[in-house]
């Protein structure tokens, strides 16, 4: 019997859709029609390809793009390539070849993976974020930006490796040492471009509450943005007349108990605070904080380390003198980088406070139970003059009221939100449209865009702190496009994250060359109805995004406050599950379940792991087993996929192997969508007899011809229940993104179907339409030998009939005291004693009720009949 042939209908269909622009948006879409913009996060294009879990949050919103359409909406389902960034310049740098060139060789590979696995992108709105067509758009928001005091350059630290010449990314610093070479580095000031995010937390936050995303991502964004409402405290500097330091606190009922203060090493009082006595320990201090990140400092950081100043300041609230410290568990980008320490009510304080002998001061009173260090919780004031007895929310209120009354402090609402650090020191990026002047920068007229990167001889460092474009000659020095006057250009350029802020809007309009988006169109398609990507992005590119459209909102460009207006993550694919073995010293195995930290629960022996082949493997209920000794159990994970785990799967391979149809049904069938799931090939192998199935249900065994069974037949009342049942299910779960129940659907219709003696040919293509957003291949091929001309692309999806989702008769189970006798078959709306007469005259039934004294009938309705009859 001729099987599925996936590779020869595959190719026809995909060149079906190339040369008929199959999935083209219309530029001017009938505007009376709805409309459904289904969005993917575009792809960074590296030499490596795709991996199989690229594809899972392409395959969904293909299937929904498809199933649209068939619905009848006008769909945007559009595709790009992120393609700026660090990867491609070190690649250069390595290579001597262009990054541009690089970039076009790898978005090749991706557009041909794509193509292949059949996705319904409209490739005329292919976009390319190193396109100077693209970032002249790009260009043109930083200047919305910089005319809005929404850019401005402000000194900020960025790691520089002296050894190779150059500033690093966060990422490639690891213990303040470079990743490639393990050179030193240290934090070094450089003025850069800064954009004020801030001034937009409050909408950024109330925004989120009209979103369909999912309530984790929203709360990573409220959790990022930070607000604290509280107090801005002045503490005056004890033998420094007008010097003060300022620090905000959510706590400022806690004030009596401030017993000393922390500044962040890059405080700017640090200098003039510190006595001559302790300038050499604090300038050493200082320079280890420099090799450190953020992250290190604050979050990996578990032993404190500080050194005092010698300085004194002011608790406001009592007069005393409290010393004054240098820590770098405090930053100087949160808060004013300086803090009052209060030990008695903060843990962190308290460890610090503990470690070097100071004082610790109670300000709430804890409960009589209460065993810890630190009280954090609710309670009344102690300690605290004016304030005791007050409860703590009391107190907060009367401490503020008394600071503003007394001049020392005020109301304050405070974020942990940063502005946005815009510059890199790099050559692949987006030149800014900047001009400077005597020093001042002046931004370039719009004919002057897009600004182009020159052309190096090398993209090596450059030895200057300024990256790259320093270098560029020519390039470098210009004139004022206002008068003329000499100008340098700036040689920072922008982050990879600039042209995947707007990605969206242009993939609307992409070749518009006098505007960013034509506003009719905009108002049409946006915002976004079901964007899709990977958790990894639920806050820096999703918030750069919404600050980006907000701005835009307010400069008149775009018609929603909002870009995205649903959004799911997919969950992470992982590599096909890894077995271990342990075994004892004397090199007996020892079974999983007996396995805690690497040693036998029974002997306390230490164990040794060994990686076990999958050929050597059995399933035995819940558990994998050894097949030579099902009594070890083994270890059984999936692993992120990785080059140096060695556990990457090519859906190349895949593809080529069972076909695109059977690949996308598996990425889809592994579990619920937004789950991380191990990969399993044999698990392709399973969706690949499904789809045999369904082709040798409609093809005939020479597979040239339909099936004997298909026949212009009015359908049966029960294949009619089976089918509508089957459309309800599979047009709910696409609607619910539970792609994987509606495979299961389609099996078990299938499964049923192939059962019958005669298949009506309304059936057969309502099967076919159900199948084409999951499988578009095999369906397209299906419904053109079923007699139809057309691409089934836009066909109309199967409508529900209700009438035919309620069941005429049920089949219902019969026991006497309690054990089955038998089934019976009864009106789905049949009376309670109906039911109970049917199930007394059940041939079965009736001999064990025949001379018995009946105690009880009990009917469950539309489950289950139980006689309770005498012993």
């Amino acid at each position: 019997m001729a099987g599925y042939p996936f590779k020869e209908l595959e190719a026809k269909w995909q060149d079906y859709w190339d040369r008929n622009k199959t999935f083209r948006t219309p530029e001017r879409p009938d505007a009376t029609r709805p409309k459904f913009y289904v969005l993917d996060m575009f792809p960074y294009p590296s030499g490596q390809g795709l991996h199989v879990g690229h594809p899972e949050g392409y395959t969904a919103s293909d299937i929904v793009a498809r199933y649209k359409r068939m619905r009848g909406f006008n769909v945007l389902h559009p595709i790009g390539w992120d393609a700026f960034g660090l990867p491609t310049e070190q690649y250069a740098i390595e290579t001597g070849i262009h990054p541009s060139l690089a970039t076009a060789t790898n978005v090749a590979r991706y557009r041909d993976q794509l193509k292949a696995l059949g996705f319904s992108y409209d490739w005329d709105r292919e976009v390319n974020t190193t396109d100077p067509d693209y970032y002249r758009w790009t260009q043109w928001i930083f200047k919305q930006l910089f005319d809005r005091r929404l850019a401005y350059r402000d000194e900020q630290p960025v790691w520089w490796c002296p050894e190779l010449g150059t500033t690093l990314a966060n990422e490639e610093v690891i213990d303040g040492k470079s990743e490639r070479g393990g050179y030193a580095c240290v934090r070094r000031p450089l003025r850069q471009w800064v954009l004020r995010i801030t001034d937009y937390a409050d909408e950024l936050l109330a925004g989120l509450d009209e979103l369909d995303w999912p309530d984790s991502t929203k709360e990573m964004q409220r959790n990022w943005i930070g607000r604290s409402d509280g107090a801005e405290i002045s503490f005056a500097v004890a033998g420094s007349p007008g010097a003060e330091i300022r620090v905000f606190t959510t706590r400022p009922d806690t004030l009596f108990g401030a017993t000393y203060m922390v500044l962040a090493p890059e405080h700017e009082l640090v200098d003039e605070l510190t006595t001559p006595d302790n300038r050499d320990t604090v300038s050493r201090y200082r320079q280890q904080a420099a090799s450190r990140s953020d992250l290190e400092r604050a979050q990996l950081q578990k032993e404190k380390t500080g050194v005092s100043t010698g300085a004194f300041a002011i608790n406001p609230a009592n007069g005393k003198p409290i010393p004054i410290w240098v820590a770098d568990y405090v930053l100087a980008s949160y808060g004013t980088g300086a803090i009052m320490a209060v030990p008695g009510q903060d843990e962190r304080d308290w460890e610090f406070a503990s470690q070097f002998g100071l004082p610790i001061i109670r300000t709430v009173q804890p409960p009589p139970d209460f065993e810890g260090n630190a009280y954090i919780g609710d309670g009344i004031a102690i300690n605290s003059g004016f304030l005791d007895g007050l409860h703590m929310e009391k107190a907060q209120v009367r401490m503020i009221d008394w600071l503003e009354a007394e001049g020392k402090g005020r109301r304050h609402t405070n974020y942990k939100l940063r502005d946005w650090l815009f510059s890199r020191q790099r050559y692949w990026g987006e030149p800014f449209p900047i001009v400077f002047v005597d020093g001042e920068p002046e931004v370039l007229p719009d004919d002057a865009l897009p600004l182009t990167l020159p052309e190096l001889e090398g993209y090596k460092p450059s030895g200057s702190i300024e990256g790259p474009l320093a270098a560029a000659g020519d390039w470098l020095d210009t004139e004022s496009p206002a008068d003329g006057r000499p100008a340098r250009r700036e040689t920072n350029v922008m982050p990879q994250w600039a042209g995947s802020c707007w990605y969206y809007l242009r993939y609307i309009d992409p070749d518009n060359d006098a505007r960013l988006v034509d506003p009719e169109l905009e108002r049409y398609w946006m915002p976004v109805d079901l964007y899709i990507g990977g958790q990894e992005h639920a806050v820096l590119h999703l918030l750069y995004a919404r600050f980006w459209h907000k701005v835009l909102y307010d400069a008149g460009v775009v018609s929603t406050p909002e870009p995205f207006a649903k959004l799911v993550h997919q969950g992470t694919i992982l590599g096909e599950l890894e077995y271990t073995k342990y075994v004892d010293t004397a090199g007996e195995a020892v079974s999983a379940d007996r396995v805690r930290g690497g040693r036998d629960t029974r002997s306390g022996a230490a164990l040794t792991g060994t990686r076990v082949a999958k050929n050597d493997v059995v399933k035995a209920g819940e558990r994998f087993v050894l097949a030579a000794d099902r009594s070890i159990a083994l270890d059984a994970r999936a692993h992120k996929m990785s080059k140096s785990r060695g556990n990457v799967v090519n859906p190349d391979e895949i593809v080529g192997r069972f076909g695109a149809d059977a690949f996308r049904l598996y990425e889809m069938f592994m579990g619920p969508f937004e789950q991380a799931q191990p990969w399993s090939t044999r698990g392709v192998e399973g969706t690949y007899r499904f789809l045999n199935r369904v082709w040798r249900l409609i093809v005939d065994s020479r597979g040239d011809g339909l099936n004997a069974a298909i026949a212009d037949a009015e359908p049966l009342p029960a294949q009619l229940r089976l089918l509508h049942r089957t459309i309800a299910k599979v047009t709910d779960d696409i609607e619910a993104l539970r792609l994987n129940t509606a495979i299961a659907a389609l099996m078990e219709f299938t499964n049923a179907a192939n059962k019958w003696q005669t298949l009506p040919v309304e059936i057969a293509e309502h099967l076919v339409l159900l199948l084409a957003p999951l499988a578009p291949h095999i369906a397209e091929e299906l419904w053109h030998r079923l007699g139809h001309g057309e691409t089934i692309a836009y066909e109309r999806w199967p409508e529900v009939d209700p009438n035919l989702l309620v069941e005429a008769t049920l089949t219902i189970a019969v026991q006497v005291n309690g054990k089955t006798r038998g089934n019976i078959e009864i009106p789905a709306d049949a009376e309670k004693d109906r039911v109970l007469e049917l199930a007394r005259e059940a041939q079965n039934v009736s001999r064990f009720l025949e001379g018995k004294a009946l105690e009880r009938a009990i009917y469950v309705p539309r489950r289950i009949v139980n006689f309770v009859v005498a012993s």
